[in-house]
């Protein structure tokens, strides 16, 4: 759109002004939350003495797989959301962009995904971790690893919280395509 467009009333015009700063304002939570939960995750490690200062055990996040996945995940998806800024600040500025729009949601859906495989995976060895699972003889690590559990568990708070950031920004960028100018 023109800005001589505003002064003839065309619809939707400020509404998708006011969707497109939404979806910026939203863009940086969702990357604060993914960092944070990067950082909060690969940064893990507990150390507890056994017996004697010689023999230790030790938890850390890349002891397991899903862990690293978990990471790597959010890290991506970290730097996707910051590569989409210069584009989410292009809708601010040219409200009627149909086009880059389109592929913001398809963009948009492939991290969801991610992220949500990640955290959901997660999820399960995290709930392992609390819980344990007896009729495998699994055992609760959390009431020897206080601080490792901790910090698992926010991590995954965090990336479930870009879960439904990421969920609101389809939907946002869904109503700024359906009021076509």
């Amino acid at each position: 759109m023109e800005a001589g467009d505003i002064s003839k009333g065309k619809p939707g015009f400020g509404a998708n002004k006011g969707v497109s700063v939404l979806d910026f304002v939203l863009r940086i939570v969702a990357f604060v939350c993914t960092l944070g939960s990067a950082i909060a995750m690969g940064t893990t490690n507990e150390t507890l003495p056994f017996f004697t200062q010689f023999i230790r055990f030790r938890a850390r996040f890349n002891d397991l797989p899903t862990f690293t996945f978990f990471v790597v995940a959010n890290s991506v998806a970290s730097a996707y959301f910051i590569l989409s800024l210069p584009l989410s600040i292009f809708h601010i500025v040219k409200s009627g962009a149909q086009n880059s729009r389109i592929v913001m949601v398809i963009l948009d859906t492939v991290v969801l995904a991610l992220v949500t495989a990640g955290a959901s995976a997660s999820a399960a060895i995290v709930y392992l971790a609390h819980k344990g699972n007896t009729r495998t003889n699994w055992f609760s690590i959390c009431q020897q690893f206080n601080s490792f559990c901790e910090r698992i568990s926010g991590s995954l708070i965090g990336s479930f919280g870009a879960v439904v950031v990421l969920i609101i920004l389809i939907l946002l960028s869904a109503v700024a395509l359906s009021r076509r100018p």
